[in-house]
């Protein structure tokens, strides 16, 4: 006969199988567990075909996928981009002689080596490419004989002292010191515009393959060359580039995590078990990304890790139950559908929480946070499988070892310090103290997080750091050329030749001069102000003519001008032009200057014949989207909390275990805002999910906790009694799992990829947060909102414990007695529905 006993969860211990009802437990229960074997082949095969998908899976980057697709300023943008050609995706290429300045014969000859691969280049607009090699990039100027130009290099170019000499007074003639040619006249720049999708077959550019394209062109500098580039290919190409490192701190962590289990656990075979589930998880999120169509990009590469994370929490929960069963005697196989009763509604509510966690990211209009938020569901959805069921079912097979049965079930034998420090903290007295300072902490966070600024508070590139190459090239060509590389396009619209009017030029010439005055801006350029000097020069250099002349005539030929001269600033019929705006930098206070200085000036001006529409060039679109993460930040976060607080209410059916649980959340974010402030790091695109993410994620250990401490309040236990049986079964894994993700991730704070570390501060601060807002924050809240009632309703078969927390009736059936001391064994019946079972 089988050796039954009890313990204070409600579960009998059974020691042998004879004795276990296999037909007990939920429907899904018994399918699930008396199909094991069917369900292990299942799942190894799917694995191996996702496996397969997975490892076709490439990463790519998308300029467009970065932009606000409904925004006001992208659809302006979209409806002429065909007449703002290299306002779009583009790279500079500066080539510095070391050799002396640009007017020596073999610098000019690497140059137009330099030019030519470029030119070739898959992806290049070459339309639009400008370099002192292209043609398109010419002189104008007046004689007796009416206006004289020609390509700055000139025809016949021979390399010979004479033509050098022409080079050089050509460059004059143009005007190119300070754009093209470097203020020092030590090196020249090669603008490349970009074309997002290739022409002939549809593909979007490979930002990896241009990068390194790019990147063969060093070989040159051997020949007395230094080559710096700048742009958003670049940037993304580094990015990509750098993947290898990414996936080596991603090593680095989850080695951290499996050894900080296993020291936990004593047990390396159910430590590699629950890891190994995780990265199954991970395997079949890359291949169904693959099959359905996605792909990662640098800023959801981190998603695959926080799916590991996740299903390491949730494991180390199944893992920690079953331990304990198999500790107290209970055989492997019925231990596990003992924690699969315990656990599963918990763990499906804190994994839908996830899922709307990383869902409500897709309501933000850029693709690639849409694409992240769909990475991120997927990955979530195979969470719900390969934790909920595979780890469960292969730890009925596997079981734990005996030395960590063992110190499992020592664990369970008295008060371990920490469980009783943290006990202490129902304590009406020492509650008022902790929610005290939890509200000073969130009133001076929430006053420090109103500093968080959108978009980059930094100049060059935020995703890296400040002594990498890319920012450091960057560093190079802002301090050598008086244009920068930060462009805003504000887009005049008129009816076809609607352009050769006095009244547009002159408003768009008084648009530059508003502009031309803010902080941060560097100059302005345009059809309006090009007109100007071109109708002196039209009229012997007069400058009593550098002016807009109300002649329809003269304009026509100055904007004629205009047009073969700088063909980027017109459109054949004349009826849309940009007005250039070069910036100092891509801040978002500079941004906003223009933006709002932009829109007064609309406002005002705006009619029938022409329009002031915003806007284009790179900066211009990264206004955009500053416009729509200010908007999105709070009302992700709304909708976030909104789902998050149904689905704990489905849990919980109680509103006072909601506030329990979402207070903790709350003050976390505050936080993390707060931090955001003090490390300098602006919410953007990058670091927008962040929030989020925390939210879902940390709203884990809060379901897990106050689940199992509620179960025992139900079951007639003081809340402080409730607590401290919590903290012993799943309180001590909520603390494991947080101290093992942030000492994880933390490490990401000395990778190279500043995006990288970034997120490796903030994730570990909010693991760890809400990991001590879960310990100490739920037990002082239930304190006062979830207070056990003092009576207990009982008859001589029938005891019901009622706290605030239950929204419905839990009937406790004692086995054959009447006296129900507080450790009484026994289950829980719903009474509503009359069904047996464990929560």
């Amino acid at each position: 006969m089988a050796h039954v006993t009890s313990h204070s969860d409600a579960m009998p211990v059974l020691t042998a199988l004879n004795e276990f009802d296999r037909k007990g437990g939920s429907w899904l229960e018994r399918m699930v567990f008396n199909n094991r074997l069917w369900l292990i082949a299942i799942c190894a095969l799917v694995t191996l075909v996702l496996g397969f998908q997975a490892s076709r899976l490439g990463v790519s980057a998308s300029y467009d996928a970065m932009m606000p697709q409904s925004h006001e300023f992208i659809r302006n943008y979209r409806a002429h981009a065909e007449s703002l050609g290299g306002l779009g995706s583009s790279v500079r290429i500066v080539v510095r002689n070391t050799r002396g300045d640009i007017y020596q014969s073999q610098y000019l000859d690497v140059l137009r080596k330099i030019n030519d691969k470029v030119f070739m280049m898959q992806g290049v607009d070459r339309s639009f490419m400008k370099s002192l090699w292209m043609p398109v990039v010419r002189w104008t100027e007046v004689t007796p004989e009416g206006y004289a130009g020609g390509p700055v290099m000139p025809d016949g170019y021979n390399g010979t002292p004479e033509s050098i000499k022409s080079l050089r007074l050509n460059v004059a003639r143009a005007g190119l010191v300070g754009s093209l040619v470097g203020t020092d006249q030590q090196s020249s720049m090669i603008f490349v515009p970009l074309l997002d999708h290739d022409p002939a077959t549809g593909e979007p550019l490979d930002y990896k393959a241009f990068r390194d394209e790019i990147d063969s062109l060093r070989a040159l500098e051997s020949e007395g060359v230094e080559i710096h580039v700048i742009g958003f290919a670049q940037l993304v190409g580094d990015l990509i580039h750098g993947l290898g490192e990414v996936l080596t701190y991603f090593l680095y962590a989850a080695l951290i995590a499996v050894l900080i289990i296993s020291w936990y656990t004593r047990c390396w075979r159910s430590t590699l078990l629950v890891t190994s589930c995780s990265l199954v998880a991970v395997v079949w999120q890359l291949g169904l990304m693959k099959l359905l169509g996605f792909s990662l990009d640098p800023y959801s590469i981190l998603v695959p890790f926080l799916i590991f994370a996740i299903g390491v929490s949730h494991g180390a929960q199944k893992m920690n139950g079953i331990m304990q069963d198999i500790g107290r005697g209970t055989h492997k196989y019925i231990a596990a559908r003992y924690t699969f009763r315990r656990l599963f509604l918990a763990g499906l509510t804190a994994l839908l929480a996830d899922a709307v966690g990383f869902a409500v990211l897709a309501v933000i209009d850029i693709p690639a946070i849409r694409g992240l938020a769909a990475a991120a569901s997927i990955g979530v959805a195979a969470l719900i499988f390969t934790n909920l069921i595979l780890i469960p079912v292969l730890l009925s097979y596997a079981g734990v070892s005996r030395s960590a049965a063992a110190k499992s079930l020592r664990s369970l034998e008295g008060e371990h310090p920490v469980v009783s420090w943290l006990g202490n903290f129902t304590m009406r007295r020492r509650a008022i103290v902790v929610l005290a300072v939890t509200a000073a902490l969130a009133v001076a966070g929430w006053v420090v997080s109103l500093k968080l600024q959108i978009g980059d508070l930094d100049p060059g590139a935020p995703e890296l750091r400040r002594d990498s190459v890319y920012n450091q090239d960057n560093d190079y060509i802002t301090s050598h050329y008086a244009l920068s590389s930060d462009q805003f396009a504000v887009i005049v619209a008129t009816s076809p030749q609607g352009l050769i009017n006095y009244e547009t030029l002159l408003e768009m010439d008084r648009l530059e001069q508003i502009l031309r005055e803010l902080p941060g801006v560097q100059t302005t350029v345009s059809a309006g102000s090009l007109a100007r000097t071109f109708t002196a020069a039209g009229f012997e250099g007069s400058v009593k003519w550098e002016t807009i002349n109300r002649d329809p005539f003269v304009v026509q030929d100055a904007i004629n001008t205009v047009y073969n001269s700088n063909p980027e600033l017109l459109n054949d019929d004349r009826s849309v032009s940009p007005i250039i705006v070069y910036l100092t930098d891509h801040k978002a206070a500079t941004l906003s200057r223009v933006v709002e200085t932009v829109q007064q000036f609309a406002a005002e001006h705006n009619s029938d014949e022409r329009k002031f529409l915003l806007a284009a060039g790179t900066s211009g679109i990264e206004a955009a989207t500053n416009i729509v993460v200010a908007k999105a930040n709070r009302s992700m976060l709304l909708y976030v909390y909104l789902s998050v607080v149904v689905l704990c209410f489905i849990t919980f059916r109680s509103w006072r275990a909601v506030i329990v649980a979402i207070v903790p959340l709350v003050v976390t974010t505050i936080l993390c805002e707060a931090l955001m402030v003090f490390l300098g790091i602006g919410m953007k695109v990058a670091t927008l999910p962040v929030t989020a993410l925390g939210v879902g994620i940390g709203v884990d250990y809060s379901l897990y906790l106050l689940t199992t401490q509620l179960v025992f309040q139900r079951q007639g236990h003081s809340l402080a009694r409730a607590y401290r049986h919590a903290l012993i079964s799943t309180g001590k894994v909520v603390a494991l799992i947080g101290v093992t993700l942030s000492a994880a991730v933390v490490t990401w704070a000395w990778s190279p990829i500043k995006f990288q570390a970034d997120m490796g501060i903030l994730l570990a601060f909010m693991f760890l947060w809400n990991m001590l807002g879960a310990l100490i924050l739920i037990p002082s809240l239930a304190t006062f909102l979830l207070p056990t009632r003092k009576s207990v309703t009982s008859d001589s078969h029938t005891v019901v414990a009622q706290s605030h927390s239950e929204g419905l009736g839990l009937r406790w059936i004692p086995e054959r007695r009447s006296a129900i001391p507080e450790e009484q064994p026994g289950c829980f019946q719903e009474a509503s529905a009359g069904r047996q079972g464990v929560l």
